[in-house]
């Protein structure tokens, strides 16, 4: 065996303990047992597990998940335990055999078939498709949902973030004490780099995931200090020599001959603003990036910060940068550059004017536009609340819904033509246009041929009768690989680095008009002519005739 494949094996046993079959709601349980009941223990059954609309008034989601997925099919296995609790949580009535029926259940018939985790998506192109004996099959329902939805949400939230920033500038997430608990503080920080944030304030997601972990200090690191005399120590061993250096005093020197420099008062300025920044660049010289609007930006913290940095340069060390977490963002990061310009044009320091800016301070797509639009000089933005809740919008909609039985294909109709299916086992292909850009997302019956590259093929709106176009594709995308069969994993999942570079390649396939922040271009996505044709007969023929009195 190949050393690239102990890797993944290793990597996929490393399940979360809570994806297990007992999280599951109670009805996949209750109708297993009626399937059971019913003699269906060999039907067979395809399931679609897709969306309707794309999140954030947005037309695009990206597909996350499906790595998660893969372990919970590998691990399936109702233990001891869990029969012994479905025994005294069922009714009295159920019958011994069933137990016994669920306690040698797995996934070994189950073949499961998706697109690839990172890929843009779209609503109503099945993200999984879900083969094999019904009973398994339903039972997977809702653990798959959970394990999509919310991983593809925060994906798409993340890659909206990024796109907004734009490419230079960095993306900290920094939601863990807002997120809705300890599981989904991991999950907001892994599919948030898997969307493009560039490091987590999460230690246990960076050891898990293998994400570059980022972190300074809060407030209270500041205002733990009030006076220089609270500091331990006053020097600090030089960078390259043997020497202590006096640190303190050096720092005292620098901020006189800032204060000059940018023509304020170092009355004004903290000391035990001061004291904590020496403390903190002693414990961390070759890291020191401080957070300087615990008083006042302006008058204190900028200053004690230039103090400190210029202080370190002395000894041989080079600080990162400051963070801002409240205020005026936009004034307070320019504040901050023509400080720090001007600090390195008198001082003769030019890497002094690349110093980093980070911004934090409840942060969200908005907020990002509006900073863009004022003008400012931040670097990097560090985003909470906003990130890791999705508060735009809390949850992706994901269904899973039974679309053949028996090799005979399924429909569920309703007065609501969005939530009507599309039925039977189908392929799903991505056609291109002749600008290399994404044109559209076409639904056939697995049945039909594949369309070809510069073939005339005739796409369809599901449910409209005129809308309809021909498209002659520079280049066709099969959709599909086939992820799980046989009781095992034939297509590995690509590491977690590879699947966030695989969102950005796959997003640059689109338009830009269909990216953009506000009305954006729908993408489409159709149907063959064949299958519109099959979706309407079947419709015809399970939709009840009405009668007139």
């Amino acid at each position: 065996m190949s050393s690239d494949k102990k890797n993944n094996i290793r990597e996929m046993a490393r399940q979360n303990g809570i994806v297990q079959p007992l999280l599951t709601d109670l009805y996949q349980i209750t109708m297993a047992y009626a399937y059971w009941k019913s003699g269906k223990v060999n039907d067979t059954a395809v399931f679609d597990l897709f969306f309707r609309t794309n999140p954030f008034q947005g037309e695009f989601t990206i597909f996350a998940g499906l790595e998660e997925c893969l372990k919970f099919l590998e691990n399936f296995h109702y233990s001891d335990s869990d029969i012994e609790y479905l025994k005294q949580t069922l009714p009295a009535t159920i019958e011994n055999e069933f137990f016994d029926y669920l306690k040698d259940l797995t996934c070994k018939d189950i073949k499961l078939s998706a697109i690839e985790e990172g890929s843009v998506v779209f609503p109503r192109v099945p993200l999984l498709r879900v083969e094999g004996p019904l009973i398994i099959a339903q039972l997977l329902e809702t653990t798959l949902l959970t394990l999509v939805n919310f991983a593809s949400l925060m994906a798409t939230n993340a890659a909206r973030y990024r796109m907004v920033a734009g490419k230079h500038v960095s993306l900290l997430e920094f939601g863990l004490r807002r997120a809705q608990g300890p599981d989904g503080g991991l999950s907001a920080s892994k599919y948030a780099y898997v969307g493009g944030f560039d490091g987590t304030s999460n230690v246990l997601a960076g050891k898990m995931f293998d994400i570059p972990v980022r972190g300074t200090h809060a407030h209270s690191f500041v205002t733990s200090f009030s006076a220089l005399g609270d500091i331990h120590s006053g020097t600090l061993r030089h960078a390259d020599k043997e020497t202590q250096c006096d640190f303190l005093k050096m720092a005292l020197e620098c901020r006189k001959r800032v204060s000059e420099i940018l023509d304020v008062s170092p009355e004004e300025a903290s000391d035990g603003e001061l004291a904590a920044l020496v403390s903190y660049a002693q414990a961390f010289p070759a890291g020191f990036l401080a957070l300087v609007d615990t008083y006042d930006v302006k008058r204190s913290g900028l200053l004690n910060f230039c103090a400190v940095a210029i202080a370190l340069n002395s000894c041989g060390y080079r600080a990162v940068g400051i963070r801002i977490d409240s205020g005026d963002l936009a004034y307070l990061s320019v504040l901050a550059r023509e400080t720090f310009n001007q600090v390195a044009k008198e001082l003769d320091l030019p890497w002094f004017a690349k110093l980093t800016i980070v911004a934090s301070n409840d942060i969200n797509e908005e907020t990002i536009l509006s900073l863009h639009e004022q003008g400012h000089s931040i670097d990097c933005f560090g985003i909470g609340t906003h990130l890791v809740t999705c508060q735009r919008q809390p949850a992706l909609g994901c269904v899973y819904k039974l679309v053949e039985i028996n090799g005979q294909p399924r429909i569920k109709l309703s007065q609501d033509v969005g939530k009507v299916t599309i039925p039977g086992h189908k392929e799903a292909y991505r056609l291109f246009g002749a600008d290399g850009h994404a044109l559209i997302d076409l639904l056939q019956r697995s049945t039909e041929p594949a369309p070809e590259v510069g073939q005339k093929v005739l796409c369809r709106h599901p449910f409209q009768e005129s809308k309809r176009a021909y498209v002659i594709p520079s280049k066709v995308e099969h959709l599909y690989k086939v992820y799980w069969n046989e009781g095992k994993i034939c297509t590995f999942p690509k590491p977690l680095v590879e699947v966030r570079e695989r969102v950005q390649t796959s997003l640059r396939t689109l338009r830009q008009d269909i990216k953009r922040n506000l009305n954006p271009t729908p993408y489409k996505v159709a149907v063959s002519d064949n299958l519109y044709n099959f979706i309407h007969d079947l419709w015809l023929q399970n939709a009840p005739i009405g009668e007139l009195f």
